[in-house]
Parts: structure tokens; C-alpha cells; sequence
């Protein structure tokens, strides 16, 4: 007896297969129907989310024949749990180098007004601070700046960066560090009252930072206008949490902090 192909579809009209490719993160491609080309940095079931070179996200759905790699059209697929992609970013937005192991500290050091402010460097900064051996350090306040400058000794092979709050021009902060003269030392400033306002209000899901009336404690004050516990030790773990990598904080922060790395690790 004769077999037939139980599939009647002209062999002229049928499409040729197309490979399955992992929608692993950050690899880029192009959705089929809207030409939005970007990279994937979420896979869930039945859905990839890709983010453009201006950072806006689109949703699409996990389809056969749906994007294009490198020109050719693929299938993409979910990953496979088993082998979780590594990020090949840190939280600073540099590239990841896994199992490196942290360097020998270097004998400069950058200083930050403020364990808060510390913390946020760490937490975004962290990984690459380690790879460049470069310790932070916190000061509680800019008032004796000029003596903790002379005392640590700063020379071309132990420079000093040093990241201040509320560094605007006719601030007590500007006139003190105006008195640090040393070339081996560099003094800049984030324009915001408290670091708090360095994390994008988007992050936290508030539509702004709120203004303080003048003589009231800043912190307090946001928190008793955002409704949160006027517990600002308890508000500064909820802000922080929500900062995962440098797209959560503002430039007018990124761009000191790794003017300060860059300075402290010049050769």
C-alpha cells in the first residue's frame, strides 16, 4: 500500500525550518513585525522583554519565526534553567569579569561624606572597586577635610578622591574643599542635599523627591510627605533595595563617582 504525508500543504508553500536560539540576556535582536531592535534582559513564559540603545523596553511574545539574529530569522526559545546565562555586566554598567579575584588595595583611597553615601558606592560600584583594588572609606563630615587630607599624605602613587554632599557654589562644603590645593587629590560633589535624592524617584515608584521647608530635617521631613515610618535608618534600607545598577541613580552621581575611580587608579 502507498503512504501519504498526512501534511496536504504544497510543498512551494511551506516554510523552510529556522534554528531555535536561547533568548539568553543581553543578546540582541530584532522583532519581525515592528523592526524593535534591542537586547534581552527578561525571558518569562511565553513572553522576551528587549531594551534599546535608549533604554525603552517592549514586550513580545515567544513566537516561532518572530525575531531576526544577525539578519536571519530565528525562533527564539526560553533558556534552559539549568545553565543560568552569567551576567556579563556589572551593577556599574561595566563588563563582568567572573571569578576574578579582588586586588591588592591600593595604597589610594577614595573618601564618601556619609555611610549612606558609601553604601549606594558599594552596592553599584562594589565589584569594580575590588577588580582595581581601591578601598572606600566614609567620613562622617567635611569640616576637618583640610587635616584628614594632610594626614593620610597624598602623593602620585597613594592619590585621594574625595566625594562630597551638596557641592554647590557658596556652600560651606565648596570654601572647605577649596582649601585642598594638592594635586594628588580630588574633591568633587553630587549637587543633592542628602545622596537620597541621587536614586531616580522612578526606582521608588514616586512620581518626585519632595520639597523640605528650610529648618526641618530633610530625611524626616520626605518621609512624613512620602507617608512612610519617620524612621530614616528603616527608609534608607527601602531606597536602597530598590537600586539594583547605575540605570537607578542620577548622572549627576555616576559621572563623580567614576571621575574618582578614574583619578585614584591613573597610572
Amino acid at each position: 500500500m502507498r503512504s501519504y504525508n498526512p501534511d496536504l500543504t504544497p510543498p512551494w508553500k511551506r516554510s523552510a525550518p529556522v534554528p531555535e536560539v536561547p533568548a539568553d540576556r543581553d543578546l540582541v535582536v530584532e522583532e519581525v513585525a515592528t523592526g524593535f531592535c534591542g537586547a534581552v534582559i527578561r525571558c518569562e513564559a511565553g513572553t522576551v522583554t528587549l531594551e534599546d540603545r535608549f533604554g525603552k523596553h517592549r514586550v513580545f511574545p515567544l513566537e516561532p519565526r518572530g525575531f531576526l539574529l544577525e539578519g536571519k530569522v530565528v525562533t527564539l526559545v526560553r533558556p534552559s534553567a539549568a545553565a543560568p546565562a552569567r551576567p556579563t555586566r556589572t551593577a556599574s554598567g561595566s563588563v563582568a569579569v567572573p571569578g576574578a579575584r579582588a586586588r591588592v588595595a591600593r595604597a589610594g583611597r577614595i573618601y564618601v561624606e556619609g555611610r549612606h553615601d558609601a553604601e549606594l558606592v558599594e552596592r553599584v560600584w562594589g565589584d569594580d572597586l575590588r577588580i582595581e583594588g581601591v578601598v572606600v572609606e566614609y567620613l562622617e563630615g567635611v569640616d576637618d577635610l583640610p587635616a584628614i587630607v594632610a594626614e593620610f599624605g597624598p602623593a602620585p602613587d597613594a592619590r585621594l578622591g574625595v566625594l562630597v554632599d551638596h557641592l554647590v557654589p557658596g556652600s560651606k562644603e565648596s570654601r572647605i574643599a577649596a582649601q585642598v590645593t594638592s594635586p594628588d587629590v580630588l574633591v568633587v560633589g553630587h549637587p543633592y542635599i542628602d545622596v537620597w535624592e541621587a536614586v531616580k524617584p522612578s526606582s521608588l515608584g514616586i512620581p518626585a523627591w519632595p520639597t523640605v521647608p528650610r529648618g526641618q530635617d530633610w530625611k524626616t521631613g520626605v518621609c512624613r510627605t512620602l507617608g512612610w515610618p519617620e524612621n530614616t535608618g528603616a527608609a534608607w534600607q527601602h531606597i536602597l533595595s530598590r537600586v539594583t545598577s547605575y540605570k537607578d541613580l542620577e548622572p549627576a552621581l555616576l559621572g563623580r563617582v567614576e571621575e574618582l575611580i578614574d583619578f585614584v587608579t591613573a597610572p
